[in-house]
């Protein structure tokens, strides 16, 4: 089997080769063919009827003719072709000069398409047929003329179904091609949008409790000497700050630990129910904070509740930072028909930079979070001072837009 499988690769990768084979095959068993009388008194013949040379000339052009069959199909099948019309008028007895017509078709046909093979092979055959019963020394109904129909129209007929499976086969192999290449852009893509929510994750995470760290170290190294004890209440705050940055932290790392690997912190998941636990850690960083609700204890699915904390996080960071010394915030929580809208307005004097001018992502993500969930984000600065971020994010997410809460 293996010396099989080498000496078809070899025939595969010389194709010319294959051909040169195949045109020598022919050419045998024409001669053969010649040389045989099929009616004689004991079976075949042999010799009974040698060819004339003319004959001879013919199978031998021919037959060499095959040789280029792949290289240029119609100029092969017009040569064999003449010589079989030539041979049909003048060979008495008749060689099959015509066997190589039928394989030069069956190569037009097997590489062409099926208007062009029609065409052709009804050429082939009305111009064979009819030279052989007009002008042939044979009479008109002898059985080499008809058999000239039925070989040539084998011919067309087997190189057309050969074409049409090697075209279903290339479909199918292109299909799955283009499955594979669709399946791995869409894991391309999911990769993507995973990697961006943990991307907007890891920011609302560090930027909220940094700042508050940052804040409660400024408070700490201001009155350290003269009052320890609020110095020692701001260290507290510091230490809360940072345990639940790493908590948080720990559980978005989570995301990326294998199956194998222990397991994530399972800590209550940030949304709306920790508003007040929210509130309460900038309330103790100096920003005062008012909140209100009025969503009559709307339960929202997890990506919507993880989205309106973020959403009011990051408000609320970007207030500290840039409202100003002697700012105060609102938050409110409210249900609208089929919406929830969070409001975060603050009426600090520096509002100005909490647009996220400076290089920051802050704005940028809070915009990708609801435009993920088909809700809308609007931003910018009140009249008279401060800054307002309202977002309108619907209860029922689209099919496909909750995530695993982090």
């Amino acid at each position: 089997m293996s010396t099989l499988r080498r000496a078809r690769h070899q025939f595969t990768a010389h194709p010319l080769t294959l051909d040169a084979v195949i045109a020598g095959a022919v050419l045998l068993c024409m001669i053969s063919s010649a040389f045989a009388a099929p009616d004689g008194d004991h079976g075949v013949d042999w010799g009974a009827r040698p060819p004339n040379t003319l004959s001879l000339l013919l199978m031998v052009l021919a037959a060499a003719a095959l040789v280029l069959r792949r290289r240029s199909a119609l100029a092969v099948l017009a040569a064999t072709g003449t010589f079989a019309l030539i041979e049909c008028v003048t060979g008495d007895p008749r060689a099959p000069v015509a066997m190589t017509t039928v394989i030069a078709l069956y190569t037009v046909a097997s590489t062409t398409d099926r208007a062009t093979t029609w065409r052709v092979g009804l050429l082939t055959m009305t111009v064979l047929t009819a030279a052989a019963m007009l002008a042939g020394p044979l009479p008109w109904y002898a059985q080499e003329n008809i058999a000239l129909v039925a070989w040539t129209g084998i011919g067309a007929t087997a190189g057309d179904a050969v074409r049409s499976h090697r075209a279903f086969v290339q479909a199918i192999r292109e299909r799955a091609e283009r499955a594979e290449r669709t399946r791995e852009e869409e894991a391309r893509r999911r990769v993507a949008e995973e990697r961006l929510r943990i991307a907007r994750e890891l920011h609302d995470v560090v930027a909220h409790h940094i700042a508050l760290v940052n804040v409660q170290a400024g408070v700490v190294a201001h009155v350290m000497d003269r009052r320890p004890d609020q110095a020692k209440e701001a260290l507290a705050h510091v230490r809360e700050a940072s345990r639940s940055a790493l908590d948080e932290l720990r559980a978005t790392v989570g995301l990326l630990r294998q199956s194998d690997d222990p397991a994530a912190p399972t800590e209550p998941a940030s949304g709306l129910g920790r508003l007040d636990e929210l509130a309460g850690t900038f309330r103790n960083a100096g920003l005062p904070v008012q909140v209100a609700r009025a969503d009559q204890d709307t339960e929202l699915p997890a990506a919507v509740d993880l989205a309106a904390y973020r959403i009011v996080q990051e408000a609320l960071t970007n207030a500290h930072k840039h409202a100003g010394t002697g700012a105060k915030a609102e938050v409110s929580v409210v249900r609208v028909g089929p919406n929830i809208e969070v409001s975060v307005l603050d009426d600090g004097a520096g509002a100005t930079g909490a647009t996220g001018t400076g290089g920051g992502h802050g704005l940028l993500g809070m915009r990708e979070r609801v435009t993920a969930l088909g809700g809308t984000l609007t931003t910018g600065p009140r009249y008279g001072g401060g800054f307002r971020v309202h977002a309108i994010l619907p209860v029922q997410t689209r099919a496909g837009a909750e995530r695993k809460p982090v």
